[in-house]
C-alpha cells in the first residue's frame, strides 16, 4: 500500500519541486553578469588599476568610501554634503534613482531598475580595491 502511495504522489512532489525552483527569484550575485551591466556605466566611470576620473569618478574601492571623496574628482555640493558612506544597500538605492537619492547630483544616469542587475553590478564593483586591484 505504501509503495502504491509513493508511486501515485511522486509525480506531484516532483512537479511541486520544479514549480518552486522556477518561481524562486535568483538572489546570487554574478560577477560576469555584473561586468555586462558595467557596460552601461563605463561611458562615464572607470575601474581597475589604470582607472582615471572622467565624466564621473573612478569607482575603485567605492564600498566603504564616503560619497564625494574620490581623489581628483570635482563633485557636486549635493554629493559632497550627502553624508553617505557607500555600502551595498545605499548603492542599490542610489543606482535605482541617483537624483532621487541625492537631489542635485551631477549624475545624469536614469538608473537601473532591475534588482538582479543591481546585485550583479555590485558584485562586479566590490571586487576592486581602492588601488584598482581585484581582491
Amino acid at each position: 500500500m505504501i509503495e502504491v502511495l509513493k508511486m501515485r504522489f511522486a509525480p506531484c512532489v516532483l512537479l511541486l519541486s520544479l514549480a518552486t525552483l522556477s518561481t524562486t527569484p535568483a538572489v546570487a550575485q554574478d560577477i560576469s553578469a555584473g561586468e555586462r551591466v558595467w557596460n552601461k556605466c563605463r561611458a562615464c566611470h572607470q575601474v581597475g588599476e589604470t582607472a582615471k576620473n572622467g565624466v564621473g569618478p573612478t569607482l575603485n574601492g567605492v564600498f566603504g568610501r564616503q560619497a564625494g571623496t574620490a581623489p581628483g574628482y570635482n563633485y557636486s555640493e549635493a554629493n559632497k554634503n550627502s553624508g553617505i558612506t557607500w555600502d551595498e544597500t545605499v548603492f542599490a538605492e542610489y543606482i535605482k534613482d541617483p537624483r532621487g537619492k541625492i537631489p542635485g547630483t551631477k549624475m545624469a544616469f536614469q538608473g537601473l531598475k532591475n534588482e538582479q542587475e543591481i546585485k550583479d553590478l555590485t558584485a562586479f564593483l566590490a571586487q576592486f580595491g581602492a588601488d584598482g586591484k581585484k581582491r
